[in-house]
Order: structure tokens, then C-alpha cells, then sequence
């Protein structure tokens, strides 16, 4: 089996409802951590096999929040990507889904978010 290790790690930041952030979507603030990776760690855009996000409240957000954050994070489109919603586990099913993909042999590099309890950031946790 695969050993498994986190190269980097960021998270969205936490805002107010009608907060600094309100206008801001969550894939916004999701794009904005994918690029933040991808420079932060080096692993070149090109070698992410797949993105795993965890968001709550999806509503209003559009298809696949993941996806959306991955392209306009600037991931090419042959990443895969899954919007995870396991409510309050949403970001531990993501980092098991991630490593169980490595370990299994059907990823190599997986980037995995959870932005925190409640998507999107326009609430207060």
C-alpha cells in the first residue's frame, strides 16, 4: 500500500453573513485556495489527478462546486473533481476519499478541501 502525505494545506477563511466576504462565492474562495496550492507546493497543475471538496450548502452554487473550483483555479479539464456533503464530516470523508484513491493505486496526486462548516462563507460559524 501507498504511504500517503499532505504537501500543503490551506483552508478558505471563516466570514460574517454580510461580511467582508459576502460577496464572494464559495467557488471563488475555492478557486482562490486551488491556485494558493498549486503555488505554495509546486506540484505543477498538470499532475493533480483529481479534487475532492466538501460543501454543505450547495445551494445556489452551481454544478459540481468542485469542479468549478478546479478550473478556475487553473487546473486543466481532465482533472476529475466531487463535491463532498457530509455535513459537519464532509472534510474527513474528503481526506479519506483522498487517500484511499492513493493507496488504491487510482490517483497519485489529490487535492482536497473542506472550506469549514457552512458553504458558502457568507454565514458565521
Amino acid at each position: 500500500m501507498k504511504d500517503v502525505v499532505i504537501v500543503g494545506a490551506l483552508r478558505t477563511p471563516i466570514g460574517c453573513f454580510r461580511g467582508a466576504l459576502a460577496g464572494h462565492s464559495a467557488v471563488e474562495l475555492g478557486s482562490l485556495v486551488v491556485k494558493a496550492l498549486i503555488e505554495r507546493t509546486g506540484v505543477p497543475a498538470y499532475a493533480v489527478d483529481e479534487v475532492i471538496l466538501g460543501q454543505v450548502l450547495t445551494a445556489g452554487a452551481g454544478q459540481n462546486p468542485a469542479r468549478q473550483s478546479a478550473i478556475k483555479g487553473g487546473l486543466p479539464n481532465s482533472v476529475s473533481a466531487i463535491t463532498i456533503n457530509d455535513v459537519c464530516g464532509s472534510g474527513l470523508k474528503a481526506l479519506h476519499l483522498a487517500t484511499q484513491a492513493i493507496q488504491c493505486g487510482e490517483a497519485d496526486i489529490v487535492h482536497r478541501r473542506w472550506p469549514g462548516k457552512h458553504e458558502p462563507r457568507t454565514t458565521c460559524s
